[in-house]
Protein backbone atom coordinates (compact mmCIF):
# COMPACT_ATOMS: atom_id res chain seq x y z
CA UNK A 1 0.00 0.00 0.00
CA UNK A 2 1.16 3.49 -1.21
CA UNK A 3 1.52 5.95 2.12
CA UNK A 4 1.01 9.53 1.45
CA UNK A 5 3.36 12.48 2.40
CA UNK A 6 2.17 15.81 3.72
CA UNK A 7 4.37 18.38 3.42
CA UNK A 8 4.30 21.96 5.49
CA UNK A 9 6.19 24.49 3.85
CA UNK A 10 7.20 28.29 4.16
CA UNK A 11 7.90 30.53 1.18
CA UNK A 12 9.51 33.82 1.16
CA UNK A 13 7.52 36.31 -0.87
CA UNK A 14 9.03 38.90 -3.70
CA UNK A 15 8.56 41.18 -0.99
CA UNK A 16 10.11 39.79 1.92
CA UNK A 17 7.21 38.09 3.72
CA UNK A 18 6.84 34.68 4.75
CA UNK A 19 4.06 32.25 3.85
CA UNK A 20 3.42 28.71 5.64
CA UNK A 21 1.06 26.41 3.84
CA UNK A 22 0.45 22.57 3.26
CA UNK A 23 0.16 20.44 0.45
CA UNK A 24 0.63 16.39 -0.53
CA UNK A 25 2.77 17.76 -3.87
CA UNK A 26 4.95 20.47 -2.76
CA UNK A 27 6.13 21.20 -6.36
CA UNK A 28 3.20 21.56 -8.25
CA UNK A 29 1.76 23.81 -5.43
CA UNK A 30 5.15 26.48 -5.54
CA UNK A 31 4.31 26.64 -9.49
CA UNK A 32 0.53 27.25 -8.59
CA UNK A 33 1.92 30.06 -6.13
CA UNK A 34 3.96 31.26 -8.82
CA UNK A 35 1.73 31.53 -11.54
CA UNK A 36 -0.43 33.04 -9.15
CA UNK A 37 -3.16 30.52 -8.69
CA UNK A 38 -1.68 29.51 -5.45
CA UNK A 39 -3.20 31.30 -1.75
CA UNK A 40 -4.66 34.24 -2.43
CA UNK A 41 -1.69 36.35 0.04
CA UNK A 42 1.30 35.25 -2.58
CA UNK A 43 -1.05 36.54 -5.79
CA UNK A 44 0.50 39.99 -5.92
CA UNK A 45 4.02 38.82 -4.03
CA UNK A 46 5.53 36.69 -6.64
CA UNK A 47 7.46 35.24 -7.42
CA UNK A 48 7.40 33.11 -4.09
CA UNK A 49 10.43 30.88 -3.19
CA UNK A 50 10.47 27.67 -1.37
CA UNK A 51 12.96 28.04 2.38
CA UNK A 52 11.64 25.70 4.57
CA UNK A 53 9.42 22.30 4.29
CA UNK A 54 8.70 19.86 6.37
CA UNK A 55 7.39 15.99 5.28
CA UNK A 56 4.89 14.46 7.89
CA UNK A 57 2.79 11.00 7.46
CA UNK A 58 -0.57 12.81 7.98
CA UNK A 59 -2.39 15.36 6.93
CA UNK A 60 -3.33 16.96 10.60
CA UNK A 61 0.47 17.17 11.60
CA UNK A 62 1.40 19.08 8.35
CA UNK A 63 -1.57 21.13 9.47
CA UNK A 64 -0.66 21.65 12.74
CA UNK A 65 2.70 22.76 11.98
CA UNK A 66 1.47 25.44 9.52
CA UNK A 67 -1.08 26.55 12.09
CA UNK A 68 1.77 27.45 14.91
CA UNK A 69 3.78 28.43 12.42
CA UNK A 70 1.16 31.15 10.94
CA UNK A 71 0.42 31.90 14.97
CA UNK A 72 4.20 33.36 15.21
CA UNK A 73 5.27 37.12 15.16
CA UNK A 74 7.53 37.84 12.43
CA UNK A 75 10.39 37.68 15.14
CA UNK A 76 9.28 34.03 15.55
CA UNK A 77 9.13 33.40 12.38
CA UNK A 78 12.71 34.56 11.27
CA UNK A 79 13.87 32.59 14.88
CA UNK A 80 12.28 29.16 13.98
CA UNK A 81 13.79 30.15 10.32
CA UNK A 82 17.60 30.20 11.28
CA UNK A 83 16.95 27.04 13.73
CA UNK A 84 15.66 24.84 11.48
CA UNK A 85 16.85 25.86 7.86
CA UNK A 86 19.90 24.75 5.77
CA UNK A 87 22.96 26.99 6.16
CA UNK A 88 22.13 28.42 2.21
CA UNK A 89 18.53 29.90 3.66
CA UNK A 90 19.97 30.77 7.39
CA UNK A 91 22.12 33.19 5.87
CA UNK A 92 19.62 35.23 4.79
CA UNK A 93 18.24 35.84 7.90
CA UNK A 94 21.21 36.83 10.00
Amino acid sequence: METNKFYFYVLQCADGSFYGGYSVDLERRIEQHNAGKGAKYTRGRTPVKLIYSECFWSKSEAMKAEYRFKKLTRKKKEAFLKEFCTSEHTKKFS
